[in-house]
């Protein structure tokens, strides 16, 4: 079998979920039946059922023809399901799976202990856990071939890697094909779902003392009705109207900041803003994810900087392209 189509497949759908697993890192699993594919599923969100095991139920359901009658994302429920099939329900699947399965029980259990009652025909691995804790799991496996798009699977859990010791920072961008920025929304309403989704997901949402000023944005999660991120502005200057929508919402802490000492902490910070937000973090970007919408525009606002950047993946939401990249030589 073609291995890396089949894990390519699986690391499309974990991009999808790209962060917003936090603080655990995306993973997605294919299982496939003489070179038939059953299932292509991905974690969503921490706490809930890994990759793998999404990727059973579904695989179950089509191979007997009927729908499970119970939360697949309870992980509990799940793993208790599964280990009650048939010993040979899986016998002839192969899974693809693009990290390591975990062999440690946390908030939920083991998915390499899963797989080894399962007695899978062949379980292929993109790359191994690079958290001591977690990772062993290929040891407890049998038929097992780890490094498929390694990679590629490393770069997909690269920000995992980074927020285990200090801030993984995400330069959001949205712009026209002409690299114009402001005057409105340019994104598509799936582009600005999928912001909402990265800003209930981050630990804190930074922006420049300007756009406060400026824009008099309200930042909040809207689109997905989730609570507002917190927020950090950076500025030399608090003189900020406390009466835009950005102070009023309840049930969030918003600090004011005059350096960026905070990133050396461990977490995920999603950053908005326009080119002296760029410039003030310099070297301290991760990644980008740019939303470029298909449109030309007079707006005479855009990033004047010179930088080079490696593409990672791209993807479209609605008519916009997404591009995730990550600047070269960081």
């Amino acid at each position: 079998m073609n291995h890396e189509f089949y894990m390519q497949l699986a690391l499309d759908k974990a991009w999808e979920y790209q962060l917003l697993t936090y603080p655990n890192p995306a993973v997605a699993a294919v299982i496939v039946i003489d070179a038939e594919i059953l299932a292509i599923k991905a974690h969503q969100k921490a706490g809930t059922s890994h990759a793998e095991v999404l990727a059973l139920l579904s695989a179950y359901e089509k191979i007997s023809k009927t729908k499970i009658n119970f939360d697949k994302y309870d992980a509990q429920l799940s793993h208790s399901f599964l280990l009650k099939l048939p010993k040979n329900t899986f016998a002839k699947c192969s899974i693809y799976v693009t990290l390591e399965p975990c062999s440690h029980i946390g908030q939920t259990p083991s998915c390499a202990s899963l797989l080894n009652d399962l007695k899978l025909k062949e379980i292929l691995i993109g790359t191994k856990d690079p958290i001591v804790d977690h990772s062993g799991g290929s040891h407890m496996l049998k038929n097992v071939t780890v490094g498929v798009l390694e990679k590629e699977c490393k770069d997909l859990i690269e920000p995992f890697v980074i927020w285990q010791d200090r801030a993984f920072v995400l330069f959001k961008i949205a712009q026209t094909n002409n690299g114009r920025i402001g005057g409105g929304y340019l994104s598509s309403k799936s582009s600005l779902a999928q912001v909402h989704q990265l800003r209930e997901a981050c630990n804190s949402l930074l922006v420049g003392g300007n756009t406060v000023r400026i824009d008099k944005p309200t930042l909040d999660c809207r689109f997905t009705g989730a609570r507002a991120p917190d927020i950090k502005i950076y500025t030399k200057e608090d003189n900020f109207d406390r009466d835009i929508p950005l102070f009023s919402i309840t049930n969030r802490d918003i600090e004011i900041v005059d350096n960026l000492d905070f990133l050396a902490k461990p977490s995920f910070v999603l950053v908005e803003g326009g080119e002296g937000m760029l410039k003030a973090l310099d070297n301290r970007i991760d990644w980008f994810l740019h939303y470029q919408t298909p449109k030309l525009s007079s707006n005479e606002i855009s990033y004047n900087i010179d930088m080079d950047l490696e593409f990672l993946h791209t993807d479209k939401k609605d008519i916009d392209l997404t591009i995730w990249s990550r600047q070269l030589g960081n």
